[in-house]
């Protein structure tokens, strides 16, 4: 009798509303993303694979194999990151808490670097500044006749301006929205007592801003120590390692043991400061600056520096948008970078090929490779968008109507720990995931669906954010009405939720599409020959010398981007009308 009613009760506790439907959606996410980090792990702790572990730490070629390129990724985390905080901080404080001229203008502008590719910086910053120190064509500055030093044609110097200028809107972003709910009445109050604008800045401001400051700074690190395209296109020519170029180059000459090991050990670091970061601002009791006595906004006075300020904002921002698409585009009608804006020829784009130009490449029109590559670029692109969005709204669905239990927890946990993973890294964890035979099921390197697959984990985070967005304007009450007239799970989804989230759900997946069309970190190992995508073959091309190719690649990439990124914004701007102030 008794073993009757608790088997009864399991089945109530087991068939409860929502568990069913918990646990199939933890499943999916532990499929696509815990098991190819552990698989990763676990295949470096194989007999045959052990010794990659002491290679890499305690052996004999370990300061090159990983401390020097540690050292590297470092300097480069820390650098980039106070960078950003600076530049994004002083822009976002212009905007939001002074009288600067053209804010709406700057504020717009100071969003644009995120939208470009890093590599697209990059290959402008050698369309400009290449020597001739490693051969092939030089920049255009030296073509006009200017001694550019090493330092600032290759190399550290280079990388740490680029991923700034790259990264710097990610920080102004989130120092915006925090500076923007700054209680008026503590600067006021300040102001009464005698506080000059220093002080109020150095003793009200910042410290009320912290969280911001520090969530800015250790995202902007995380995305600069994974960040592979930039140190590879600036670095790698004069022998210039991070970790991310040394497990790219560890794979690629297939030891693929220590690769992983590397691998492991950047996923380790950036973690490690997204961690330190949050322990440091939840180690303070209160940051709170909305309180029920609420206070209008309040704006600095910048008097004479008004002017100068926002030429300093405009050299920033023009620098990091506006410059790096006009030299791209001349440069991909450019015979050499030397002389970029004279001699203009439409070879790269649409010229046959002809054995005594360019080496007898054809331009990108009758470029069978790219062509190849742009049709596969946009089919994947399609492809993680539907496929992010439709796990992403699973996803979000299930944690927003059925928040009790520690499944609901634990899947927004994994739904999010792709943020923590560098992109490089988490295509090495596929490759020791799906790179060979699991049981009956084939090999996937090499296929469409290891890209699909790959790419829809990785964007994860922000197609879950997308859609909790979106599920939230969905009243509960609806479905619930459904339900009780016996319409199911499926049939609900299909006929209430979807069609009336469908502009944000849309907006959502054309941002994934955004991300993934101009990804190169993640892409770059699953790369094959018979599988190119438009960023890797950029980086292709740009690495054998052909340079006007590899940025005629870009600036399709680009249009592709801001054209898309344009589309979601008024899609957003209809779905969340609230977006537009």
């Amino acid at each position: 009798m008794a073993d009757t009613a608790m088997s009864g009760q399991g089945r109530r506790v087991f068939f409860r509303q929502g568990t069913v439907l918990k646990t199939v959606v933890l499943a999916i996410l532990i499929a696509l993303i815990v098991l190819p980090l552990l698989r990763t792990v676990l295949f470096t702790l194989q007999p045959g694979t052990v010794g990659a572990w002491s290679d890499v730490l305690v052996g004999r070629l370990s300061t090159n194999l990983f401390y020097k390129p540690l050292g590297n990724t470092l300097l480069i985390g820390f650098v980039v990151s106070a960078g950003c905080v600076l530049i994004g901080g002083f822009l976002a404080w212009l905007v939001v808490m002074t009288n600067v001229p053209f804010r709406k203008t700057i504020g717009v502008m100071a969003t644009l670097p995120f939208m470009i590719p890093s590599f697209a910086a990059a290959l402008a910053w050698g369309s400009l500044f290449r020597n001739d120190r490693v051969g092939g064509q030089i920049g255009w500055l030296q073509g006009l006749g200017a001694d550019i030093p090493d330092w600032l044609a290759w190399g550290m110097v280079p990388t740490l301006i680029v991923l700034t200028l790259h990264y710097f809107s990610l920080a102004f972003t989130i120092i915006a929205a925090a500076l923007a709910t700054v209680n008026s009445d503590l600067v006021e109050a300040a102001q009464i007592a005698g506080a000059k604008g220093r002080r109020i800045l150095m003793g009200i401001i910042l410290p009320v801003t912290t969280p911001a400051l520090v969530a800015a700074g250790s995202l902007c690190f995380a995305g600069a120590v994974s960040n592979f395209a930039t140190p590879a296109l600036l670095g790698l020519p004069v022998r210039m390692q991070t970790l991310s170029t040394r497990l790219f180059g560890m794979i690629e000459v297939g030891q693929v043991g220590r690769g992983y090991v590397i691998g492991i050990l950047l996923v380790l670091i950036s973690g490690a400061f997204l961690w330190a970061g949050n322990r440091i601002v939840s180690g303070r009791r209160s940051y709170a600056t909305i309180t029920g006595k609420g206070g209008r906004a309040k704006r600095f006075d910048l008097r004479s520096a008004r002017w100068p300020l926002f030429a300093v904002a405009m050299v920033i921002l023009l620098s990091s948008t506006i410059v790096p698409v006009i030299v791209l585009t001349a440069s991909s009608h450019a015979p050499s970078s030397a002389n970029l804006f004279s001699d203009w020829t439409l070879h790269f784009w649409i010229g046959q090929s002809d054995p005594s130009f360019a080496q007898g490449i054809p331009g990108i029109a009758y470029n069978e490779d790219i062509v190849r590559a742009l049709t596969i670029t946009l089919a994947l692109g399609f492809a993680v968008a539907f496929t992010g969005m439709a796990v992403g709204l699973l996803a979000s669905y299930t944690t927003a109507r059925y928040r009790e239990g520690w499944m609901s927890a634990a899947i927004t946990q994994v739904s999010f720990l792709p943020l923590l993973v560098p992109g490089i890294a988490f295509g090495a964890a596929y490759i020791a995931y799906l790179g060979a035979p699991i049981g009956p099921f084939p090999a996937l390197y090499g296929t469409f669906a290891l890209l699909v697959i790959a790419a829809t984990a990785y964007l994860l985070p922000f197609s879950v954010q997308t859609g909790r967005a979106v599920i939230q304007q969905v009243g509960g009450e609806l479905e619930e009405s459904a339900r009780i007239t016996g319409a199911s799970f499926a049939r609900r989804l299909a006929q209430i939720t979807v069609p009336l989230a469908i502009r944000g759900l849309a907006a959502g997946g054309i941002l994934i599409f955004v991300k993934i069309i101009r990804d190169l970190s993640l892409v770059v190992l699953l790369f094959t020959p018979t599988m190119p995508v438009l960023s890797v073959l950029a980086y292709r091309y740009a690495s054998e010398g052909f340079g006007q190719f590899a940025n005629a690649i870009t600036v399709v990439i680009l249009f592709l981007s801001i054209a898309a990124t344009l589309i979601a914004n008024r899609l957003q701007s209809k779905s969340q009308p609230w977006l537009q102030n």
